[in-house]
């Protein structure tokens, strides 16, 4: 830590110096943009721009786009307003040296009656205040974010409706579902899974892959989403990747203690395309080896990008690839010294590109069609520490090529039409030996050995409305019909919500629909018979008061409860719940038998208070009291290992100047359920063993972490050098991830969380 304080401390002094300069000479870049419709994507001309901290502006061209230049480096917001439409403020628009700034804003006309209230904008428009179970963030709210290390799943820690158990993975566990039921998308693309070193079957892992560098925005549901998604049981993240420079080539190199690498972008065709492109890899292995070192670091490397290309004014194709490497190999020395019970020789690849076309239908509508493809290649080995027995020889190729459809249509000035359909073709191919083990009720498992290929397909169909038979009401029922061919089974999945605005500030929103999801591959292929399993199902009903505070400040309310059956259950451990096992065991286990009436429940109450960068500061406070229990195959109900009950998370920075940034994230979570051992038989076993009349019972330490960071921007004439200290854990809170046994001393230890963790960082702009 001393070398990080002084390196830091390096970097203040070099901040006067930089100061003293920059008060010598002044630089400047530049906003360009285009504005569109939100229902037709058609742009806007003649809307108006006004950069908030002065008088400065523009309009809008023939185009929808627009320009300001020659502004001074530093942070402005932009004021959008145009006659029908609602008035909208972006903030946190960072202008750096010899740089152009995009900024693309969408409008939505008003439905609302005006007259008695004065709108003098917003940063929440009314799309934002509506959405249910939804938060949005900007591309800066992602960079800075305190103690998420570049991840985009950490930048979400803070939701209220995130459980908190293990800060050393970015598992999501959204209102008491298990990481097995996330989806993710980017461009309306689908990720199986955003992470590095992931759980097979499961979107668990370690750090993502996605490089924040690329993201425009993120927009998080954590239930009652619409019936355009569907195969996910709790939430969805859509992650827009941006558009390169259509101007210029633009560089950016950086190195933290997770990695370096770069962004390369720039310009196709005199603007009429772009692409963005971002490689990164980790290198403490690198120095590791230069000391002749080696203790089996993980390593891992992602590649990804976008290119866009307008065919017509109508027409836009985009595509996007994002690859990704993963290896660890250790040897039984290292992992004895370690205390590790099992050590591991891995590789991983994962491979998803595909292509998205975009169809304007001018007053009509527009529509959204992708094929992609994911490739995901898993080659691991899994050795017992103590005795060098093989426990798991995993040989796997898993392949997705997906078609997607989505179209919306207006078919009048308060009806609109949301429609489209979905194809999934999945191709497996599993090579894999499981050794004979005990499981954690002490029960044996035989040996498994699975030589097997299968193909199967999802094929889905949705289709709503969204009707304002007044204009303070929208009424949005929808419904989505899936066929799984691996179980041969048909589902319907009707949802509706229902949203009454009682002005411009306030907005009442109720929500009530079915959700189905497939039981991962990594299961059903164990065994013919798993294959004829029901497709888990969860309904979900949520209530949600959005109100605006002040324009810059919003207070969502919101009680949910959540309902959920036939989950695969193993008749030999009725007193578990099998989705959870990922969590526990890092992987899913083999199986000798399994039902498909496993039920589970999670209600709850979540407050957000969320305030965007007005001035110069910003800010989000959240408190959520929740209950997540399941029902063991004995009839008697168990705590969720995600059960926190209460959490608390309140972030927020502070901009003094256009140099310094300083931003801090607290994070408070009662403490998990666990399952305490039976020591006699984990003793004799050499391997812990679950106290079956106590399963779930007792409870973790409260969990509670300070995350702080600090920002520094040095400005030269052609290029911007950002330098940041973040620390998590800053307090070095002792917090307890769980309670193992040490197979090498055959004692129960504790598994830690981070603890006090600096992390350096530098980016460089030119």
């Amino acid at each position: 830590m001393k070398h990080y304080v002084i390196i830091f401390l390096v970097t203040i002094l070099l901040g006067g110096l930089s100061t003293t300069i920059s008060q010598r000479e002044t630089y400047f870049g530049s906003i360009k943009g285009k504005i569109v419709d939100f229902e037709t994507k058609q742009t806007l001309p003649g809307v108006n721009i006004i950069l908030k901290e002065s008088s400065v502006g523009t309009s809008s061209n023939l185009d929808g786009e627009y320009e300001i230049p020659h502004l001074k480096i530093g942070s402005y917001s932009l004021v959008f307003s145009f006659i029908g439409y609602e008035k909208i403020i972006v903030p946190d628009i960072i202008i750096r040296s010899d740089r152009i700034t995009y900024v693309n804003v969408e409008l939505r006309s008003t439905a609302i009656d005006l007259q008695s209230v004065e709108v003098t904008g917003g940063y929440f428009n009314n799309t934002q205040q509506q959405q249910l179970s939804a938060v949005s963030f900007s591309f800066e709210e992602i960079r800075r974010a305190p103690g998420a290390g570049g991840d985009v799943s950490r930048i979400i820690f803070g939701l209220p409706s995130l459980a908190k158990i293990n800060d050393t993975k970015n598992s999501l566990i959204v209102r008491g579902g298990s990481p097995v039921e996330n989806g993710f998308f980017v461009d309306n693309i689908e990720i199986p899974n955003i992470n590095h070193f992931p759980v097979q079957g499961s979107s668990e892992g370690p750090i993502g892959i996605i490089n924040v560098d690329l993201i425009d925005n993120v927009n998080f549901y954590s239930g009652g989403f619409g019936s355009n998604y569907g195969n996910k049981l709790s939430s969805i993240m859509e992650i827009k990747f941006r558009e390169g420079n259509r101007s210029t080539n633009d560089v950016q190199l950086d190195m933290s203690m997770q990695g370096f690498g770069g962004v390369f972008e720039g310009p196709i065709n005199a603007g009429r395309g772009s692409f963005v492109i971002s490689a990164r890899r980790s290198y403490l292995d690198l120095v590791l080896d230069l000391m002749n070192e080696n203790v089996g670091l993980p390593v891992y490397s992602d590649i990804q990008g976008k290119v866009v290309y307008d065919i017509s004014e109508n027409d836009k194709l985009s595509i996007i690839d994002v690859f990704s490497y993963d290896q660890q190999k250790m040897n039984q020395n290292d992992a004895a010294e370690n205390d590790n019970n099992v050590f591991v020789d891995y590789k991983y690849y994962t491979n998803t590109a595909g292509i998205n076309w975009q169809r304007l239908w001018g007053t009509l509508g527009y529509s959204n069609t992708s094929i992609s493809h994911t490739f995901a290649k898993t080659d691991g080995r899994f050795i017992q520490t103590r005795d060098a027995k093989l426990l798991l020889n995993n040989l796997s190729d898993e392949h997705e090529i997906k078609f997607r459809n989505s179209n919306h249509l207006i078919l009048g000035s308060n009806l609109n039409l949301n429609f489209g359909f979905e194809y999934k073709g999945i191709f497996t191919k599993y090579n894999q030996f499981y050794n004979e083990y005990q499981d954690l009720l002490g029960n044996k498992t035989e040996a498994l050995t699975l030589n097997k290929e299968n193909t199967s397909l999802i094929v889905g169909a949705f289709t709503g409305i969204e009707w304002r038979p007044f204009s303070n009401l929208i009424f949005a029922p929808n419904i989505r019909a899936d066929y799984y061919s691996i179980n041969k089974t048909e589902t319907v999945s009707p949802r509706i919500s229902v949203t009454y605005l009682f002005n411009e500030l306030t907005s009442l929103t109720g929500s009530y629909g079915f959700y189905y999801q497939n039981i991962p591959a990594v299961i059903t292929m164990q065994k013919d018979e798993f294959t004829s399993l029901k497709n888990p199902k969860s309904v979900h009903a949520v209530i949600s008061l959005n109100h605006l505070l002040s324009e810059s400040t919003k207070l969502t309310l919101e009680v949910y409860n959540k309902e959920y059956f036939n989950f695969p259950m193993n008749p030999s451990q009725p007193s578990l719940f099998l989705f959870d096992q990922a969590v526990q065991e890092n992987l899913f286990l083999t199986h000798s038998s399994l039902k498909d009436n496993g039920e589970a429940r999670s209600r709850g109450i979540e407050l957000t208070i969320q305030k965007k960068l007005a001035e110069n500061f910003y800010g989000l406070a959240a408190a959520s009291y929740s209950k997540a229990e399941y029902k063991g195959l004995n009839s008697n109900w168990y705590n969720r290992i995600y059960d926190n009950q209460f959490t608390f998370a309140i972030e927020g920075g502070y901009k003094p100047n256009n140099s310094w940034e300083f931003s801090a994230r607290w994070l408070y979570a009662g403490g998990a359920p666990f399952t305490p051992f039976d020591v006699n038989a984990s003793t004799l076993a050499f391997k812990g063993v679950f106290d079956d009349g106590k399963i779930n019972s007792q409870r973790l330490p409260d969990f509670h972490s300070l995350n702080i960071r600090a920002d520094k921007r040095f400005h030269f004439e052609k290029s911007t050098l950002i330098v940041y200290l973040s620390v998590w854990n800053a307090y070095a809170r002792n917090n307890v991830a769980s309670y193992s046994w040490n197979e090498l001393e055959n004692k129960q230890r504790e598994e830690k969380m981070w603890g006090l963790l600096p992390i350096f960082g530098i980016e460089f702009e030119f």
